[in-house]
């Protein structure tokens, strides 16, 4: 049973394989251009348009922020979103495909949120809680994205570039985790209890 889904595999990969494969008159392989690989492309450039906004949107949260704990929280996922878009670079590189392309924008939705939570609410334990609601919104939207693009890399056995979006979907969870955590042990107590 086990050599057989063991054959069934290899053979689903060379068909895989043989769909987005041409060999040129030298014996050469190369990718040709396809459906699935422009979406990837497409996909990443709104990613890299969305950790780009969020590079100058960061810094503006963590200044907001009453909380110590989620200021550092806010800061340190500054440092970590440099290293996505370091990351993006790099696969663009790989794909020899150009970074930039439209804005982002839902990612620009999203931001626009954040800026109203702190421009509406004055309480310090209010804005912290909306802080954390806007960054978690933020990490969602990331968290469905990377998932996308890393299926779509795997599915055009691309994985080298699938286990680089791997490592930056790990962060963006981690990051998101810790915003639950910190929300429920201690702001969203401290904003219900404020008056």
């Amino acid at each position: 049973m086990e050599e057989n889904l063991l054959f069934l595999n290899a053979n689903v990969r060379s068909v895989r394989r043989e769909r987005f494969e041409t060999k040129t008159s030298r014996g050469e392989i190369f990718m040709e251009s396809n459906k699935l690989k422009d979406l990837l492309i497409e996909e990443l450039q709104d990613l890299y348009s969305a950790e780009n906004q969020l590079l100058k949107a960061l810094p503006k949260m963590a200044k907001n922020a009453t909380s110590p704990d989620l200021k550092h929280g806010f800061e340190k996922h500054l440092k970590e979103t440099e290293g996505h878009v370091a990351r993006l670079e790099n696969i663009f590189e790989k794909l020899e495909a150009k970074a930039r392309g439209p804005k982002c924008k839902a990612m620009e939705g999203l931001i626009e949120e954040g800026k109203e939570m702190i421009d509406d609410h004055d309480d310090p334990e209010e804005l912290d809680a909306g802080l954390i609601c806007a960054a978690q919104k933020v990490e969602h939207y990331e968290i469905a994205s990377y998932g996308t693009v890393i299926s779509w890399a795997n599915t055009l056995e691309l994985e080298d570039i699938a286990n680089e979006l791997e490592k930056t979907l790990e962060e963006e969870k981690a990051t998101n985790e810790k915003l639950t955590e910190l929300a429920e042990e201690s702001i969203n107590v401290e904003a219900a209890a404020g008056e």
